[in-house]
């Protein structure tokens, strides 16, 4: 019994030190989340700033919600001659040590088919996975179309 202690021990002694690395989303920090929603079954949109503490970079590959059946990546563009238009966008890199902002008009997660009517006021998981397999669970706050901001 001593002599299998004592073999796991000197395993893990060995392992080398700074082998294990934080997840992704264990360095990424998220504020001002908050949904624009839109009247019927328009689609809503999501935003939120995201802080990577890290440094290195922190890669969101996706979106998902209970409460929506489709979260996907968007990016809204505004053309020279005045069009706009939006893409689907496959990742989103947040920077080492920086910030990256889903804000109306530029990056922001397209919600669509919400399970049940959503209210004003109202408080809305999304769960956010990084390329490394790790999630980050984000509270947003549904704000009327007219909202600029979460406050």
């Amino acid at each position: 019994m001593k002599s299998c202690a004592m073999l796991v021990l000197l395993a893990a002694a060995l392992l080398p030190v700074g082998s294990v690395r934080a997840a992704q989303a264990d360095h990424v920090a998220a504020t001002h989340a908050w949904i624009r929603l839109l009247p019927g079954d328009l689609p809503a949109a999501g935003y939120v700033t995201l802080q990577n503490n890290d440094c290195n970079v922190a890669t969101l590959i996706a979106a998902r919600s209970k409460t929506y059946a489709s979260v996907m990546l968007h990016q809204s563009t505004q053309e020279t001659d005045g069009m706009s238009s939006m893409v689907m966008v496959e990742h989103l890199k947040i920077p080492a040590h920086g910030a990256i902002s889903l804000a109306p008009a530029s990056y922001h997660l397209m919600l669509q088919q919400a399970a049940y009517p959503l209210k004003i006021g109202d408080n809305v998981e999304i769960t956010l996975d990084f390329a490394d397999g790790s999630q980050l669970p984000v509270r947003f706050l549904v704000q009327p179309a007219n909202a600029v901001d979460a406050n």
